[in-house]
């Protein structure tokens, strides 16, 4: 019986302990956090709602961009941040967290990395401090393949959902501290992109900005060093396939390194139309299992699927064509075999996908919001293809001004 009493002693000590050091690491980390750059989801988020979620893919600035929120708008003493990889949760519970920062009178609470928790009641335990305690608004933030709407707790009535993309070409050049610009809308871009381009090229040399940007500006990191970006990019690929999606979806070992395989050679061929049985053949996936292999890699931000235009499609369909998610995935799997058209069409799809719906054109490469079609291309591409469509438009590289319905393809680097 005093074993007991004394075994319960130490876990209690050793439990206060480690419930300091979450609260030293919370004032850490918000201490270290630079506010100098805000991402564009910061103003998009309605912050008042009592539980909201961000998801997005490893890189993108989730934890920065809840900090910067505490230290910009909240008394840090009212707020509390933690990571659910962190070593307390071996042994304790969010739930009870929630209880003990309720009674310290603590009314947000951020949650980091969801899909690391230890208990596969993560939902669960945020719909209770959600139900038990009123004063708390919570913000949690999870990986891009998380679907917090799966589960035993139903979140769909009580949590609204964010995402957060990767650096825009607009949000990339402020953090080269180039030039602040205004996010501009698809309608003002297609009518104003004369005037918006002159402003924004006045004094400076916007294509090798441009060209920096495609190779290593989409994740905020490549602000640590150009020279490491790469291996960091393929570092975060590996973490992604190899913690995330475990983490996230009953997948194995096995389905792992057949997925990794899958990546490797859709980097080789992408952007194509793609066979699925022979797509299926080269790793070893069954035809009717490729689909979900595909949409868990997209989820993952890793690769993006177009779909057909016009047909109400399932998320497990065959896509129309398959590219990967963003310009500098290609440089980092591609390397020296990286082609510019490839690149074109990848960056104008990355970037139209984040604020429109984007499918495949019968005529040209994209159809946008169902109306609008675009064909993507160098400074000497004709309108020959998309040639009396109404409502159709040039995105053209090489070009700092455009004029009529060529636009230059880096402004559509300025969408948000």
């Amino acid at each position: 019986m005093q074993y007991a009493f004394y075994l319960y002693l130490c876990i209690s000590e050793y439990t206060h302990t480690i419930m300091e050091s979450l609260l030293i690491t919370y004032r850490n980390l918000l201490e270290q956090t630079d506010s100098q750059h805000v991402r564009y989801l910061m103003h998009q988020i309605q912050w008042e709602e009592r539980l909201s979620g961000i998801i997005g893919a490893r890189g993108t600035g989730k934890t920065t961009l809840m900090l910067q929120y505490i230290k910009q708008q909240l008394d840090p003493a009212k707020a509390f941040y933690v990571s659910l990889d962190s070593l307390y949760f071996a042994n304790n519970r969010l739930v009870d967290l929630g209880y003990k920062l309720w009674q310290e009178g603590v009314t947000h609470l951020f949650i980091d990395e969801v899909h690391k928790y230890p208990y596969n009641t993560w939902a669960q335990e945020l719909k209770n401090i959600y139900d038990s305690y009123p004063e708390i608004h919570t913000v949690f933030s999870g990986s891009s393949i998380l679907n917090i709407y799966e589960g035993n707790a139903d979140l769909s009535r009580r949590a609204v959902e964010y995402e957060l993309f990767g650096l825009s070409f607009r949000e990339f050049l402020a953090f080269e501290g180039v030039k602040n610009i205004p996010v501009v809308s698809l309608e003002d871009l297609l009518k104003r992109h004369v005037e918006i381009a002159s402003d924004v090229t006045a004094g400076i040399k916007i294509m090798p900005l441009f060209r920096k940007y495609l190779q290593s500006g989409y994740f905020p990191y490549y602000k640590e060093g150009l020279t490491s970006y790469s291996r960091k990019l393929i570092n975060t690929i590996h973490a992604v396939l190899e913690t995330d999606l475990p983490a996230s979806e009953n997948i194995e070992f096995a389905s792992v390194q057949k997925l990794k395989r899958l990546l490797g050679i859709i980097a080789g061929l992408a952007p194509f139309a793609p066979n699925m049985s022979q797509l299926g053949s080269y790793v070893n996936i069954l035809r009717s299992n490729l689909p979900k292999s595909l949409l868990l890699l997209e989820r993952a931000r890793m690769l993006s699927l177009l779909r057909a235009h016009g047909k109400n499609l399932s998320p497990l369909s065959k896509p129309a064509k398959i590219y990967l998610d963003n310009p500098n995935l290609a440089f980092a799997l591609g390397n020296e075999n990286t082609n510019i058209g490839n690149l074109r069409e990848t960056f104008f799809y990355n970037q139209l996908r984040t604020i429109s719906t984007v499918t495949d054109a019968q005529k040209g490469d994209f159809t946008v919001n169902g109306q609008l079609v675009f064909e993507v291309g160098g400074k000497s591409k004709s309108f020959a293809q998309i040639a009396n469509i109404p409502y159709s438009y040039l995105a053209i590289d090489e070009v700092e001004i455009g004029i009529g319905n060529r636009i230059p393809l880096w402004m559509f680097g300025l969408l948000y």
